[in-house]
């Protein structure tokens, strides 16, 4: 990106005025410029020239009475699906920015260029060309927080690539080897992977993370490449603030350092006797496998860091409060490896519930996810309904661009990463379904709870009746736990037994947790759910992965009912239990209309 396209050029102008308007801002060129009709081409000794290049002169330097354009010279076939967004208001909110890029497509990464200027730069690739296309008309002058932005394209080299060889446009040279990417330039992973490190500060050590008109902070974010929020005015009056540091996993760790350092100082200086220990914040969904079974885990990093480690309780959680707070207790240096540790394994159980979320995220029809509550929704502003209007510390900050989940270990749901067509709405007037679902009988008093808190805090969060059914027998290996609820409640509820018990460890680290479900259809509806010759069960079973069975020979309960069952891991279950669902619909539709045509019902004739 080293070459520059220079537009607006007058009819007057010569390569010499150009020279001379790049020696007057001290901006070297590594070639003499190339003259057209109206506009012109020069080549920069490397992109942060050309970089500051676009940013001193374009829209401000005048030539001849007209205001020159400056922008990255890229070449029709390599104008693909990347285009850099300069100009961003220097302490604009990478969840508002994230909303603002979604408008035009799929994002799929978001880099932030280290410069020299006070503003931010991003590097957006998208999904399609015609997204970056739109992105490119709509944005260029876009106004955010009275700063205009400026989008341009960047090269693509997969583009290039594909294209031929020969052909390009006349009077260029090749470009060289494709550019390589600049992770230590503050790359910015794209949002579905990007796990912040949230940590809690005393709020009397703010002013001096802060520092002197920001000072401090601003040299903090240079230094690690580092995008850090401090929520100083969420929670007034807290004892605690939390802080969110978006950066790859070394900026994360490089910024933690810097700020325990600060806190230290600090410490000494208003001579406060008792340690200041490093508080990391992390979502529940992932506390069980970081504490591992038996707190192995856990222990393991006490070890190998020297450090005491504690993990709030588990009653401290509330809807609007997913996390948990893990104090850490040891040298400034110990604790500094323990947070890698401890972040380390956040990411590995991350990365494992994106993986397993692929595998049908996109795929579950007539489930309105916007009701299930931890989804962002526009009128928010980006911020789920669950974390609008909660007073916990830590409870709202940070979890608008990491994602609120709900679920355990293997089943979260991110807001980004889900389409916006995933399913319909349902009118207000849902019926509720009931669900068998058959766990493992060991794990009832995981699902339970001391005391029954579990069980009645999943019962409250997803707004369904649980209960657990008494054992047939004595050495029965499967309990089944009946859920009554409309469908959002279903997806919750079952997707926290889900994985609970992934988390308690009654699966493998590598084994897949599927359950078996029996949901009862009306016998009327058992034909159209096998299908002709089984043809509807076989597609139902090649689409979800999971395992549908519609018993032969069934008798008819007392509600005229059959049942089905499912078998499979999370995703797949919901999958065919929505779908047979939605089968079951369209039959009670199709009937309607014979009702109420013909009036009352009358007896069939024999």
């Amino acid at each position: 990106m080293n070459k520059l396209y220079i537009g607006n050029v007058s009819e007057q102008a010569s390569a010499l005025d150009l020279e001379s308007i790049f020696e007057e801002w001290k901006i070297p060129f590594s070639a003499p410029f190339l003259v057209k009709s109206g506009y012109a081409f020069v080549d920069c000794p490397d992109e942060k020239v050309a970089m500051r290049a676009i940013d001193t002169l374009s829209g401000k330097v005048e030539l001849h009475g007209k205001v020159l354009e400056v922008e990255h010279s890229v070449p029709k076939r390599q104008r693909s699906c990347k285009v850099q967004i300069r100009n961003i208001p220097p302490h604009m909110q990478w969840e508002v920015l994230d909303g603002l890029l979604a408008q035009y497509g799929t994002v799929e990464s978001c880099e932030q260029v280290n410069t020299d200027t006070e503003t931010a730069v991003v590097n957006v690739r998208y999904a399609a060309k015609d997204q970056a296309r739109e992105a490119l008309d709509k944005l260029n002058g876009f106004l955010m927080e009275n700063y205009a932005l400026k989008v341009s394209y960047i090269p693509d080299e997969t583009a290039a690539a594909d294209a031929p060889a020969v052909g390009g446009r006349r009077g260029f040279n090749p470009r060289g080897p494709p550019r390589q990417g600049s992770p230590t330039l503050g790359a910015r992973p794209k949002l579905q992977s990007d796990v912040p490190l949230r940590m809690l500060v005393p709020t009397q050590f703010v002013g001096a993370i802060i520092g002197k008109e920001g000072a401090t902070i601003r040299n903090i974010t240079k230094q690690t490449h580092s995008k850090i929020d401090i929520h100083r005015k969420e929670n007034a009056g807290a004892a605690e603030k939390p802080i969110t540091v978006h950066s790859t996993p070394e900026g994360c760790s490089s910024a933690c350092r810097n700020i325990m350092e600060i806190m230290q100082k600090e410490a000494i200086d208003t001579k406060i006797t008792e340690e200041v220990p490093l508080k990391i914040l992390a979502h529940n969904n992932f506390v069980g496998r970081l504490i591992g079974k038996e707190g192995r885990n856990l222990k393991k990093i006490e070890q190998d860091t020297d450090t005491k480690i504690t993990i709030s309780p588990l009653q401290d959680l509330t809807l609007y409060n997913p996390e948990r707070t893990i104090t850490v207790k040891g040298t400034l240096e110990a604790c500094a490896k323990a947070e890698e540790e401890i972040m380390k394994k956040i990411r590995e159980s991350y990365e494992n519930d994106v993986a397993a979320m692929h595998l049908q995220s996109n795929l579950i029809p007539g489930l309105n996810l916007n009701a299930l509550g931890i989804f962002p929704g526009a009128a928010s502003g980006g911020m789920s309904p669950s974390v609008v209007s909660g007073p916990p510390a830590g409870a709202q900050a940070g979890y608008q661009s990491f994602g609120c989940s709900v679920f355990g270990g293997e089943v979260p749901f991110w807001a980004s990463t889900l389409s916006s067509s995933t399913g319909t709405a349902f009118s207000p007037q849902v019926e509720s379904e009931t669900v068998h679902l058959f766990i493992p009988a060991l794990a009832v008093g995981a699902i339970i709870g001391k005391q029954g808190q579990h069980i009645k805090q999943l019962s409250r969060f997803a707004g369904a009746s649980i209960k657990i059914a008494p054992a047939d027998e004595n050495d029965t290996k499967q309990r089944m736990v009946i859920i009554t609820g409309p469908p959002e409640a279903q997806f919750k509820a079952q997707g926290r037994i889900f994985g609970k018990l992934k988390e308690e460890n009654f699966f493998g680290p590598k084994e897949e947790v599927k359950l078996e479900a029996h949901i009862k259809v009306p016998s009327f509806a058992a034909g159209r759910v096998i299908g002709k010759g089984g043809k509807t069960v076989n597609e139902l079973q090649n689409l979800t992965s999971a395992e549908v069975v519609v018993p032969r020979d069934q008798t008819p309960d007392e509600n005229d009912q059959v049942v089905v069952k499912i078998t499979g891991h999370f995703y797949a279950s919901q999958l065919a239990q929505r779908k047979i669902q939605e089968i079951i619909s369209q039959v009670r539709r199709q009937q309607q209309p014979k009702a109420s045509a013909t009036g009352p019902p009358v007896a069939r004739r024999k």
